[in-house]
């Protein structure tokens, strides 16, 4: 991203924060409003309340956050108004000119595109902290800052946008900016429809618009655009990703499956009602090809009087009355908006394949009458619709873990009267010898009325349910059964045998197959580093390989893996995770490749860079060659999907940027050997010794007792931001808590320690006893996308840390011995870390990433007091628990709001 103008977001924040001085003083909170620290040098808060001054920081943060995103936005449309400028990395313009520097031709990039595949996956981790409410408030004000850049405007029409501003920021102030109680799944679910239904359909025809421009900015013919475009599809965790989330039930799966596709029907039917009301053609101006009326007549035919009565609702119109036939085939009733139901009857499209081919040929028949305009404006954006999202809207994973589907299967052995010693003893050889017996066999284990334990009937259930789904509409819409904690190929057996119990496996001469995709998920560091064997072992395995052909129809071979970022560096540090990631999905393409099976990479990035997070261009950038293959899959979580996708023109960005990178790099790592890189030893001893560094700190004695006091870890613990608990299964150690709430609870104490800890030992060790290995690093820092992509982000982590912050944070540990003794270690560290990046870079970090420290500095001002307050309430609810103060409650109200401000001033949780 280019950096934007630090003046507009000054300017444009001044502004917003003058008029919400302005509001807070109309509802008569005078002493709040002069606590606002932007606005004047010194502030003393200490006359307004906790709930008050945290309010109206994180309000205030809020604000800083639209400036940004206004100042970035309109900083694209500048650089996009003038060809002159330098294109902005990663769009793409940028990318185009990458590829005809690599030599290839308009012809060449073209014949690839239709092979791009990028889908985002939207999950409900439990990382955004602002309510829906809140989020809506908003984007309206976004809206009216975006408004209020027209230079037209009247002072009359000046001041009722600023009015409108006024009214909008008094709404926000008198409403509640906290989860009171966990969301409920099918809420987080209405939360992900949002985005499905009211924004990425917008967002289509600006890619487009983006692509095509740079493609005619290259001096390409735009004519080899024509039905040549990248795939974009969306896929959803929520309602489906039940790891360590017993809430997502069976039922919960059933009602967000039935409820994707009858949004994904009722978007259909808005869009194609629109453009029938728009394609007015008469047939007596304009005769129609004959094979319009043989279409029209196809059409119709199976509807009976609700055919008829489409034809008759436009005479002399053919266009809209094939527009009308298609609407009437919709497997959707004729309510109006939200009252629609799904129906299956005869007549109705069975599939969205059927609808895409139709529209196909109805596009043809404006052609053939010349007009080419209307088919694109008004047929191709529903064609547009249908490939991306089809009759399903997203697919929906399933995520359960490993030790889950044992106990699943112990209990239906024991439903069978069978041992189930061998499956657990703990004996590998023993544990795969009974799974390979059993692979063996198509019957069930119990019949479908017998009783289960509470963890066979969770997984049974679920599978049957995407059955049924399956055998009443057909494969669209489910995504894979991703196994999390994956530890060996036994693991995939026992889900086959799982599947097998609902009927998502079935037998044929040859043996069973799995009707659905069964994913490994790699997390920790030594999952990863055991990930390129255990993938063999998979794909050797004959029920795999009979699988995989049946789910690809007679075209490639595909596996899905998917790669854990945020698990591997709350195991080993960052470092060492994104090596081993690097090195991972490098080893398992060649697997994948000597047995002729396409790797498809599942990249689990969460939204900060501890948990995988980082410039997108970038991320894409620094993939090992042959991890790509044109075919991109990321999640994208909690508050990133807000900060990423709320506004039409922002998302439009971010996606142009995962396309574009996408199709960039699959071309140019096609062209390069995949030969190793001279700095890939290099990196393999860095990576140890980072880790060692790492392992070092967390697992000394003590290190439990100072993170759990000198972070909100147990504030974390306590929100209610996610309907997923902070841990997997309720156990008290570190090994049991989730990478979310551990970043995040870091992060709010501003150590950051996740995203550095252990990479200046290893650089300060390598320029210590290898030279000729540190120049050779830093002469290729930014030649090699890999360090490159490192670097940048442990600097970023580095700066956002806060020493003194840290320090008064560390107060809060009871024992002045662990206190010290863990604070010297980290500022050690620390400074550590921060020499080397200076000898790296050959600058200080503000020197050498100024934008970031500006940008930073802007948001430390509002931060100081929420930090300062957030410590003393800490202190002061800890020693209420103690001593079971009922007015514990109430104190933990004002932390989990000041939680709320700090990660709106962070723009992060974890």
């Amino acid at each position: 991203m280019q950096p934007f103008d630090q003046t507009k977001v000054d300017q444009d924040f001044s502004f917003l924060l003058k008029h919400f001085r302005a509001v807070l003083k109309h509802v008569g909170e005078q002493s709040v409003a002069e606590a606002l620290p932007w606005l004047r040098a010194a502030t003393d808060d200490s006359a307004v309340s906790t709930r008050s001054l945290v309010r109206a920081l994180g309000i205030a943060f809020q604000l800083l956050n639209i400036a940004e995103e206004n100042a970035a936005v309109q900083q694209r449309r500048i650089a996009d108004r003038d060809p002159e400028l330098r294109p902005e990395t990663g769009r793409w313009r940028d990318a185009l000119q990458k590829l005809q520097r690599a030599g290839l031709s308009a012809a060449e990039i073209v014949a690839e595109l239709p092979a791009i595949a990028v889908e985002p996956v939207l999950t409900a981790h439990p990382t955004e902290v602002k309510r829906a409410t809140v989020l809506a408030h908003n984007r309206e004000l976004y809206l009216l800052m975006v408004r209020r850049e027209n230079q037209r405007w009247s002072p009359a029409e000046q001041a009722e946008i600023e009015s409108e501003i006024e009214t909008v920021l008094e709404r926000l102030w008198r409403t509640g900016d906290i989860f009171l109680n966990k969301p409920a799944v099918l809420s987080e679910v209405q939360n992900v429809l949002h985005y499905l239904v009211n924004v990425f359909p917008d967002v289509l025809p600006v890619l487009d618009t983006q692509l095509r421009y740079a493609w005619v900015m290259a001096g390409f013919d735009p004519k080899l655009l024509t039905d040549r475009w990248p795939r974009l599809s969306f896929g959803s965790w929520v309602g489906g990703d039940r790891d360590g989330h017993p809430l997502v039930t069976a039922e919960i799966t059933a009602q967000t499956l039935q409820e994707l596709r009858l949004q994904a029907l009722r978007l259909l039917r808005r869009r194609i009602r629109t453009a029938a009301s728009h394609l007015s053609i008469s047939d007596i101006l304009f005769p129609a090809p004959a094979g319009l009326a043989a279409q029209i007549e196809r059409l119709a035919a199976g509807l009976g009087e609700r055919g008829q009565r489409a034809i008759a609702r436009n005479p002399n119109e053919p266009w809209r009355q094939a527009l009308n036939l298609m609407l009437a085939r919709l497997p959707i009733d004729d309510s109006p908006a939200e009252a629609a139901r799904l129906v299956d009857e005869p007549g109705r499209y069975r599939d969205a394949a059927e609808l895409l081919a139709d529209l196909r040929e109805l596009a043809g028949y404006l052609r053939e009458i010349g007009a080419d305009r209307l088919a694109e404006a008004e047929i191709r954006p529903l064609m547009q619709l249908v490939q991306t999202f089809g009759f399903h809207l997203a697919t929906l994973d399933i995520r359960q873990n490993s030790h889950f589907h044992d106990r699943a299967l112990a209990q239906l052995l024991a439903a069978a009267g069978l041992p189930a010693d061998d499956l657990l003893s703990g004996d590998p050889e023993r544990r795969r010898a009974m799974l390979e017996r059993e692979v063996a066999s198509p019957r069930p284990f119990a019949h479908p009325d017998t009783p289960l334990g509470p963890e066979a009937a969770a997984v049974v259930g679920c599978y049957r349910v995407l059955a049924a789904h399956i055998a009443r509409y057909g494969l669209a819409g489910i995504g894979p059964l991703i196994i999390s904690m994956t530890r060996d190929v036994t693991d995939v057996l026992v889900v086959y045998l799982l599947a097998r119990e609902a009927g998502l496996a079935y037998a044929t001469p040859d043996g069973l197959v799995c009707r659905l995709p069964v994913v490994p998920l790699f997390e920790t560091i030594e999952d990863l580093e055991h990930s390129p064997q255990i993938l063999a072992d998979i794909l050797d395995h004959p029920m795999t390989r009979r699988s995989l052909m049946a789910q690809a129809q007679g075209g490639e071979l595909v596996q899905q893996v998917m790669v854990g970022y945020s698990d591997s560096n709350k195991d080993g540090g960052i470092l060492a995770s994104q090596w081993a990631l690097y090195r991972a999905q490098r080893a398992m393409a060649e697997v994948g490749r000597a047995r002729g099976v396409r790797i498809r990479f599942f990249h689990g990035r969460g939204g900060t860079i501890s948990r995988g997070a980082g410039p997108t261009n970038r991320f894409i950038a620094m993939l090992p060659p042959g991890a790509l293959n044109g075919d991109l899959r990321l999640t994208e979580q909690g508050e990133v999907i807000a900060q990423k996708y709320a506004n039409r023109l922002t998302a439009a960005y971010n996606l142009e940027l995962l396309i574009a990178g996408t199709t960039t790099y699959t071309l140019l790592h096609r062209q390069r050997l995949a030969d190793s890189h001279p700095l890939e030893p290099v990196m393999d001893w860095l990576a140890q010794q980072a880790l060692a560094a790492y392992r070092n700190l967390i697992e000394r004695e003590g290190f439990i007792t100072f993170f759990r006091q000198a972070t909100p870890i147990d504030v974390i613990e306590q929100s209610r931001i996610g309907s997923r608990p902070a841990r997997r299964t309720g156990q008290a150690t570190l090994a049991d808590l989730r990478a979310i709430p551990w970043v995040f609870s870091w992060n709010q104490s501003r150590f950051y320690l996740p995203g550095w800890y252990g990479v200046g030992s290893a650089l300060s060790a390598l320029q210590e006893t290898n030279l000729a290995a540190w120049e050779q690093l830093c002469a290729e820092q930014w030649e090699w996308p890999p360090l490159r992509y490192l670097l940048a982000n442990v600097a970023t982590s580095l700066q956002t840390a806060h020493r003194e912050t840290m320090h008064a944070y560390a107060e809060l540990v009871e024992d002045a011995g662990i206190r010290q003794h863990f604070l010297d270690l980290i500022d050690a560290e620390f400074e550590r870390t921060e020499a080397a990046l200076t000898a790296i870079f050959g600058m200080p970090l503000a020197q050498r990433r100024p934008q970031v420290a500006v940008t930073l500095a802007r948001r430390q001002v509002g931060l100081e007091p929420l930090h300062r307050r957030q410590i003393a309430l800490i202190r002061q609810w800890r020693a209420q628990q103690a001593v079971n103060d009922p007015a514990a409650e109430e104190t933990l109200t004002d932390l989990l709001l000041l939680v709320n401000a700090i990660a709106a001033g962070l723009r992060t949780t974890g």
